[in-house]
């Protein structure tokens, strides 16, 4: 059997709403080629099929709060220290999940407390009569360019995966209604409980977010238990582990969890690793 001291850390990463691992699979890489052990999970009815764009109906948000702990709790048993973080909802959810069990860390990308970014239609401010039970098991909105990415060239394919398989890297072509009712009761949810959470922390933002605007880090860091680590990119929009600067994403990613998460608590890193904060 493998003694504590042998076993690798490991990194829980949650992708966004209506979406699949891939959109996370830079970081999940750069950190598994150091030596964490990485779950990225598909949860049903949260995120959807990376081949059809299926989603499974939508549970309460609770349901997907149950999945992330049994996954947080396997992961404990076999590894120990359990760091967990995410991307957009994924964020939130991962600060859900850190109000319930043990983080070592937090890591949050595009963390969306508030859909305020400069591409959310005005309309939005309507949505909440999309979540009468009548309708949001019927309504679905569709996802328009620029789909999260400053990167013209990958706009241009995730439009054509969205056009011909009604999904790509990025999550869904269209996002249904009842999955937003229920993160916005995430949400709520998580506002409640921000400042219990202790856990060092590191927020990696776009300065030209188009699904969150600056106010959920600003949020974050007057409201969290303790002051996060921030990473501002201003080459990218909300699809930070996807768009000009993941390389840069994930390496922050790293480089954070590196010197709050370490692979070996009892043996002393011989070289420092430099974090380059963004202005």
């Amino acid at each position: 059997m493998t003694s504590p001291l042998e076993r690798r850390p490991a990194v829980l990463l949650f992708h966004g709403l209506c979406a699949n691992p891939l959109e996370l699979a830079p970081v999940a890489k750069s950190l598994r080629d150091v030596g964490y052990a990485v779950d990225v999970p598909a949860m049903a009815g949260y995120g959807v099929s990376s081949a059809t764009g299926e989603q499974l109906p939508v549970p309460p948000f609770e349901h997907w709060l149950a999945e992330a702990e049994a996954r947080f709790d396997r992961l404990a048993a076999e590894h120990g220290r359990v760091a967990v973080g995410g991307l957009c909802m994924g964020a939130v959810l991962a600060l859900a999940l850190a109000a319930r069990r043990p983080a070592a860390a937090l890591v949050l990308i595009s963390t969306t407390l508030h859909f305020d970014g400069w591409n959310v239609s005005p309309w939005r401010r309507l949505l909440p009569l999309a979540y009468l039970p009548g309708l949001r098991r019927r309504m679905s909105f569709k996802e328009t360019a620029p789909f999260g990415l400053k990167n013209e060239r990958l706009r241009a394919w995730v439009a054509q995966a969205m056009a011909s398989d009604h999904v790509s890297a990025v999550g869904a072509a269209r996002l249904s209604a009842a999955s937003l009712y229920e993160a916005s009761r995430l949400i709520r949810h998580v506002r409640a409980r921000l400042g219990r959470l202790a856990a060092p922390a590191v927020v990696l933002h776009a300065s030209e977010d188009d699904v969150a605007g600056p106010r959920s880090v600003r949020e974050l860091q007057r409201r969290l238990g303790s002051p996060p680590e921030v990473h501002w990119f201003h080459d990218s929009y909300h699809m930070l582990t996807l768009d000009n600067e993941r390389v840069a994403v994930a390496r922050t990613v790293r480089d954070f969890l590196l010197s709050r998460h370490p692979l070996a608590l009892l043996v002393p890193l011989t070289t420092g690793t430099r974090h380059e904060q963004h202005a």
